[in-house]
């Protein structure tokens, strides 16, 4: 029996998550723990959660699920798995175990659709050298499927989205779109060959990125995820008090993406994220509509965002490529604070 779980849901990966803006507000009232051996917890609003074990040890936790946002249940589970252990990544550090998380209609779906779901997942994790030893499972609808992730990094070389410096250039590793992309699909929109390389990047794993990172000693990054290019910049520059000018005509886009804004292909989640980061923003007065929406764009499974030495921006690119990583663009700078977090 073939499943179209597109047929399922309304908003599909990152785009699922809730605003920015709600986000903070419920944030305001979680209380945080005081001990010294967290290194890195919500304050920041950073991508995971850091706990020194010892000296030479620290645990990386994260965690992220989502409604499906492809057809077939297997690539689905793959594009899930890459977004779940990519925050450990962002982090510099290697994740290494996991737990599924997983809420399937069982009255709506056939077994063998959870059943690829989880396949999918388990082979994008053993790409990334996770071990799955567990999960959970409710009877949920729509269906959502993502991971618990727990990775290592030593405590002295954890990467922080607050490591960004004055006079640091920003690189980015994946071409953005995704959401202008899948929301052209559901409108159909969009070519195959379109489709296919967005599933494609949302598939590909930010490891190679993060070890060039760890070459470079990089301290300052983030992934691209559901607040779009401009939102995880944002939480970038309020946290390293820093503000960030992004080239959005440096940025690549995935295909067709930036005309596909022209026939209205624009997902709600990208106002949500304009309504939350504006204020904070200085948009050139050159900056096209197109290219404003696409730096709002909700990302699933993005790219790594990550400050570096200029003199060091030629070398990484290099290595980035190497790495399968040809896309990788400079798109901007890091300045010191003046006024606004961000400039477009």
């Amino acid at each position: 029996m073939k499943v179209d779980l597109l047929q399922m849901v309304e908003y599909g990966g990152c785009s699922a998550k809730i605003s920015p803006k709600q986000l903070e507000e419920i944030l305001k009232y979680l209380p945080l723990p005081r001990d010294p051996n967290i290194l890195v917890d919500i304050d920041t609003h950073d991508d995971a959660g850091v706990y020194k074990v010892n000296d030479d040890l620290a645990l990386v936790l994260t965690t992220d699920f989502f409604p499906p946002v492809c057809s077939d249940p297997y690539e689905f589970g793959q594009i899930a798995a890459a977004n779940s252990i990519s925050d450990v990544y962002a982090m510099g550090g290697d994740p290494v175990l996991a737990l599924n998380i997983m809420m399937f209609p069982a009255a709506k779906l056939p077994m063998e659709a959870y059943a690829d779901i989880l396949k999918g997942g388990f082979d994008k994790a053993t790409e990334a050298g996770v071990r799955i030893i567990g999960g959970h499972t409710i009877n949920d609808f729509p269906p959502k499927y993502g991971l618990a992730v727990v990775g290592y990094v030593h405590p002295e070389k954890v990467i922080t989205n607050a490591g960004a410096k004055p006079g640091d250039s920003l690189i980015l590793t994946k071409p953005i779109g995704t959401g202008v992309i899948l929301a052209g699909h559901r409108l159909g929109m969009v070519s195959d060959d379109d489709l296919t390389e967005a599933k494609r990047l949302m598939k590909l794993l930010n490891k190679s990125g993060a070890e060039v990172m760890k070459k470079h000693n990089i301290r300052g990054a983030t992934d691209i995820t559901g607040f779009g290019l401009a939102g995880h910049a944002l939480k970038m520059a309020r946290a390293s008090r820093v503000s960030l000018v992004i080239k959005m005509k440096d940025v690549l886009f995935i295909g067709n993406s930036y005309h596909l804004i022209d026939d209205g292909c624009i997902p709600g989640a990208s106002f949500r994220n304009l309504e939350y980061a504006e204020k904070d923003i200085d948009f050139a007065s050159d900056l096209d509509y197109n290219l404003k929406m696409l730096a709002f764009d909700a990302q699933t499974s993005g790219g790594l965002l990550f400050s570096a030495p200029p003199e060091k921006v030629k070398n990484i690119l290099e290595d980035l490529k190497n790495a399968g990583l040809s896309e990788s663009r400079e798109i901007g700078l890091a300045i010191p604070f003046e006024g606004k977090f961000l400039y477009l």
